[in-house]
């Protein structure tokens, strides 16, 4: 089984943001992050998953996700964002981000574990640090091009 923490950051909302991924199969760990010079905290929460599920060299394993977002969470466990697909994700946002998710979750089993934020979990706590470390380089920030891009369009085009 491999463990998966994740947490995703943001400075504003939308702001600077960042993601953080710790990956943790018996004595296997490796972290990962990143930041974007515009963003939001759930688009960097989601993209903490996906970064860590791509990460996985073989498919077929079995993955416990720790998150403190209940946006991401929920959207699964619940089986919501089954229900958005069928609605080509009307009046949702992220649809990018999610379709990706989906590909890359199908290819594992996946489950996941809400965990409360800023209490004291010792690797939601590193990926918080992770994710806000990530967003302060602001020299090497990535451009969130899906998003910069629905942004900047004028209302009711979105």
């Amino acid at each position: 089984m491999i463990e998966l923490f994740t947490d995703g950051a943001s400075s504003g909302n939308p702001g600077p943001g960042g993601y953080g991924t710790i990956l943790r199969s018996g004595e296997h760990y490796k972290e990962l992050s990143g930041g974007f010079r515009k963003t939001t905290n759930n688009r960097m929460e989601l993209l903490a998953v996906i970064i860590g599920l791509e990460a996985l060299k073989n498919t077929g394993r079995e993955v416990v996700v720790y998150t403190d977002s209940k946006y991401v969470a929920d959207a699964v466990e619940k089986k919501w964002v089954f229900g958005w697909v069928t609605k080509n994700f009307a009046g949702k946002k992220n649809k990018d981000l999610w379709m990706r998710f989906l590909t890359v979750y199908r290819l594992h089993k996946v489950r996941f574990k809400w965990i409360k934020g800023h209490a004291g979990h010792p690797e939601n706590e590193r990926c918080d640090r992770l994710a806000v470390a990530a967003y302060q380089q602001r020299d090497k920030l990535a451009i969130d091009s899906v998003f910069e891009a629905e942004s900047n369009k004028p209302e009711g085009l979105l």
